[in-house]
């Protein structure tokens, strides 16, 4: 075996323009893998971070069929202090759940005494708020006087960017909310403005915000209850195995009419921006699938023309008796060996490429904030199976000009010109 490689790679050495060429399409075509799919993961962990950090979420609980519906935020598909209790009880008992908030969300008309608006708002719990989204005050800008760390007290709203530019609201001034409740009745209170907050993409990303004792206040709720549960865990890439637990659990609590009491939804399945992820999934793999006709093309065109340039080669070899197996080993081992020192110097580069990345840093801008950085990282279990399909494509690539060149005649090939 270790013959059959010394000479293959003798063999290459021959035609040392033609191997460095092939050599480069394919290293290239590794590297700009390596780089992409580091840049693309990196701004996909980002934005979800943005997302799920400062406003939805990671995942959320609430009454059944309240998502299908979420447009209209009916306030019917509550959860009293009782189901509240029994969701409580079942992400205490998880140790992978970092952290978990009540919310209430409402429509509201907004009035500032001469124009009125409707406005939706996320009624929240300011203390557990920060630890399920800690990124949320990053998206609100508040008086220079205000305490740092302070969020919302009780009699404060913290209103989207653009109703305040449009009903020429700013930080102090004093407005009037008025909501319905579930049976119909209005209730209107007054409010102070302690905020502004940005809007991001998707639908939650234009809300303002309230306590949530001020919201069942407004919506005259007897007892406390809530819209939503809002859950952080300790780690994110352990959200599909956390919610397939919760939802297993939470299926066990069944309704009047015999049906699931509660449903629960990660992230993606809230945001829009869930179809860009999936995009950058669809084109990190659209990559992976032109770097890997690269190398087939590549290492097929070399390997075929190898095949050709040394038919009398060849007929030599089977006419002093060497097996056609062993003829057919010895092409493959090229395409082995040309794969494979094609791929540890993508590697190399790649990852030096990621290395530098991270040093000079790439910045850009979301909402507000103008410098946020990318971090591209390398996940290595991926980068082995990119080099071991390589590898592989590189056989597979030489296997049809191995097998032709262990059938030739060798009084044939002997006699071609």
């Amino acid at each position: 075996m270790y013959r059959i490689f010394t000479i293959a790679f003798r063999n290459l050495l021959r035609y040392k323009r033609r191997t460095m060429l092939t050599s480069l399409l394919i290293t290239l075509g590794i590297v700009l893998v390596i780089l992409f799919s580091g840049l693309a993961g990196s701004f996909k962990t980002m934005m979800i971070g943005q997302i799920t950090d400062s406003n939805l979420s990671q995942m959320q609980i609430h009454k059944r069929g309240y998502v299908s519906s979420i447009d209209t935020m009916p306030l019917h598909l509550t959860l009293d202090a009782k189901r509240y209790k029994k969701i409580e009880g079942l992400l205490s008992n998880n140790s992978e759940i970092k952290a978990w908030a009540p919310r209430i969300k409402l429509n509201a008309m907004l009035s500032n005494f001469t124009e009125t608006t409707n406005i939706r708002l996320n009624a929240i719990n300011p203390e557990k708020e920060v630890l399920v989204c800690p990124d949320v005050a990053t998206r609100m800008t508040f008086d220079e006087k205000r305490e740092p760390g302070m969020l919302l007290n009780k009699g404060e709203v913290i209103i989207p960017d653009k109703l305040a530019k449009g009903m020429k609201l700013k930080i102090g001034d004093a407005i009037v909310l008025v909501a319905n409740n579930k049976d119909g009745s209005v209730n209107g209170l007054n409010f102070k403005v302690a905020g502004i907050i940005e809007s991001i993409l998707g639908p939650q990303g234009k809300e303002g915000y309230m306590h949530i004792k001020d919201a069942q206040e407004l919506l005259r709720m007897d007892k406390p209850e809530m819209i939503e549960v809002a859950i952080r865990l300790h780690d994110f890439d352990k959200l599909g195995k956390v919610y397939a637990d919760i939802s297993s659990k939470l299926a066990e609590f069944i309704n009047k009419k015999g049906m699931p009491e509660f449903e629960i939804h990660t992230w993606d399945k809230l945001s829009p921006f869930s179809n860009i992820a999936k995009m950058i999934d669809f084109m990190t793999i659209t990559m992976k699938i032109i770097m890997i006709a690269i190398v087939l093309i590549s290492i097929l065109n070399v390997m075929m023309m190898s095949v050709y340039e040394r038919v009398r080669e060849i007929g030599t070899m089977s006419a002093i008796g060497t097996a056609p197996s062993r003829i057919m080993g010895l092409f493959l081992a090229e395409g082995l060996l040309l794969g494979l020192i094609s791929t540890i110097i993508g590697n190399v580069i790649g990852l030096a490429g990621i290395f530098v990345l991270n040093i000079y840093k790439i910045s850009f801008a979301f909402g507000r904030q103008d410098n946020l950085l990318l971090a591209p990282t390398v996940n290595i279990t991926e980068l082995l199976w990119v080099s071991c399909i390589v590898l592989l494509i590189s056989v597979f690539a030489s296997l049809q000009p191995a097998y032709k060149a262990s059938r030739m005649e060798p009084v044939d090939a002997l006699g071609h010109v």
